[in-house]
């Protein structure tokens, strides 16, 4: 397991040859929201032939056509809307392989009421199409997050939090939680098999490369930059003093995908939640400056004097500024609101930082971490070598 140990994957990682792989299987993955940030990651990870429980056999599901940055992994891609349990029934049935479920999606409603309604039919009906079908399958991998420890997003300011740094073990908050709900199914479905394990991951802001995901921070913020680049003013940090200044911590999508596999193949990390950050921490004051130097703008310190206006409200007229970007620079065709989350960004520099700990992990034998100013540099780079940004 020194794989694990040397945390090596991106400087050892090397392609996969399609034409090398062995018929027989130890492995079979079904990565559900396989074109979201972590689900990519594990697309990229998961087919590499030292990848620990392998060799692997990938399925990969999500709702969208193939996009084409993902295509070039080596995985059965599915397109099926979860939601609809007849076509989830259709296409994730005949899926007798399966032995392991990588659960990396989400959708979003306007209560979490709702959120809790629509991702836990989602989950179920997976869950109700492989359990009676795929005799082998052995582990569920959940992903969550810190909303676990704070409350879903319509409870901030209502409900008391945890205090941090987060641990894994405090009990659950007053507060519907879509993530309480897709454990239940887990733990219900793991009593129904006997042999079947579930883990639960909960990183923090989660800095990947998807153009296609919700809640893509560094995807956000590059767009931003390229903005404050094409129309040749400073990068200024549209969040609060509190976030400039305070201590953040930040999960690098590459690193989740190896924490869940680890927690797939590892007996020592069964049927437990687990953190996942990247094992340091950042002040957004320094990392500001490291973005703007991927866009070559002019970087600003905080000026707390300066009115506070939103990256949503800054951006909310950009969007034939973001066309004629897209059309000089010959990116990939995308609309403004394709590619970027503006009310997310507003929401993670809007707020105090959180801190959790990993020392659970690291006690179950998880000591892979990540530099998060080098992985935010590794996710820009991501981001214009498929030309989603100049």
């Amino acid at each position: 397991m020194s794989w694990w140990w040397a945390g090596a994957v991106a400087a050892a990682r090397k392609r996969f040859n399609e034409d090398e792989a062995p018929k027989n299987f130890q492995s079979v993955a079904l990565i559900v929201g396989v074109t979201g940030i972590v689900g990519n990651s594990l697309a990229e990870i998961l087919p590499l032939s030292d990848t620990p429980g392998g060799p692997w056999k990938v399925y990969g599901v999500a709702r969208r056509p193939r996009p084409a940055w993902n295509a070039d992994h080596p995985v059965e891609y599915i397109q099926c809307d979860v939601y609809n349990s007849d076509e989830t029934q259709a296409k994730i049935s005949p899926l007798t392989d399966v032995t392991h479920i990588f659960w990396t999606t989400w959708a979003n409603r306007p209560t979490e009421a709702q959120c809790c309604e629509v991702n836990g039919t989602m989950f179920q009906n997976v869950v109700n199409a492989l359990l009676p079908n795929a005799p082998n399958l052995s582990h569920i991998c959940i992903q969550t997050g810190h909303k676990h420890y704070i409350g879903p997003f319509e409870a901030f300011g209502k409900v008391k939090p945890h205090d941090t740094p987060f641990i894994e073990d405090v009990p659950r908050l007053d507060a519907p939680n879509f993530y309480y709900t897709l454990e239940d199914i887990a733990f219900d479905a793991c009593n129904k098999k006997e042999g079947l394990t579930w883990s639960v991951h909960r990183p923090a802001v989660i800095f990947g490369f998807s153009p296609l995901s919700m809640m893509n921070l560094v995807g956000t913020l590059c767009v931003y930059a390229a903005i404050c680049k094409h129309e040749n003013v400073p990068l200024t940090f549209p969040g609060t003093k509190a976030a400039w200044n305070c201590y953040s911590v930040a999960s690098d999508a590459d690193l989740i995908a190896e924490h869940q596999i680890w927690a797939a193949v590892d007996p020592y990390a069964k049927n437990e939640a687990f953190n996942c950050s990247n094992g340091d921490i950042f002040k957004w004051k320094h990392l500001w400056k490291v973005l703007a130097e991927q866009f070559e703008v002019d970087y600003v310190e905080f000026d707390e004097n300066q009115e506070f206006v939103s990256l949503s409200d800054r951006m909310k007229d950009k969007g034939s500024v973001w066309d004629e970007i897209v059309e000089k620079n010959q990116l990939i065709p995308t609309k403004l609101e394709e590619v970027a989350t503006f009310w997310f960004a507003d929401l993670i520099l809007g707020f105090e930082c959180m801190l959790d700990s990993m020392n659970k992990s690291k006690e179950h034998g998880f000591l892979g971490f990540r530099n998060t100013a080098k992985s935010l540099v590794s996710v820009v780079d991501k981001m214009k070598a498929h030309k989603i940004v100049p």
